[in-house]
């Protein structure tokens, strides 16, 4: 088996564990269970880091230079090596599943801006309403309001 075959092959697995990874991150976020998330997140970082340590081995495979676009280079060498058909299959297939993880995030961090914009609201509605129904006591004192000024006078 070619190197960069092995390569796109250990990507391909780790890219669709990320992937599930993913979807449990968005069931977490559809549920509404922030307390799932701290160890999805610690999973997905670890996951990064393995992903891009196998880009990093991608490029020293493909001799990129340094600053060069590492798919630009892979690109490059499935033009240069046209009978590598099942790196050719394997890059596609590896490409189809990033732009699927990349849809994925995306969606997911709209659902996190959405759960912070309804967090947002509550907060000010009720920081609003403490403001509204406080009001000074005789000692001094901050105090609530019942809402019927027969009992608050009392």
């Amino acid at each position: 088996m070619h190197k960069l075959a092995a390569i796109t092959a250990r990507e391909t697995v780790q890219l669709t564990e990320f992937i599930a990874l993913l979807k449990l991150e968005q069931d977490a976020l559809k549920r509404a269970d922030a307390g799932a998330l701290p160890a999805i997140s610690e999973q997905k970082l670890r996951l990064i880091e393995a992903l891009n340590a196998i880009e990093k081995e991608r490029s020293t495979a493909l001799g990129t230079d340094p600053g060069e676009n590492v798919r630009s280079a892979m690109m490059r060498w499935l033009a240069a090596n046209p009978e590598q058909k099942d790196i050719a299959a394997g890059w596609k297939n590896l490409m189809d599943l990033a732009r699927e993880a990349k849809q994925l995030h995306e969606l997911n961090g709209q659902l996190i801006k959405m759960h912070l914009h309804q967090t947002g609201e509550l907060l000010a509605a009720l920081t609003q309403q403490y403001q509204k129904n406080t009001l000074y006591g005789s000692d001094g004192q901050a105090s609530s309001t019942s809402g019927s000024r027969i009992v608050d006078s009392a």
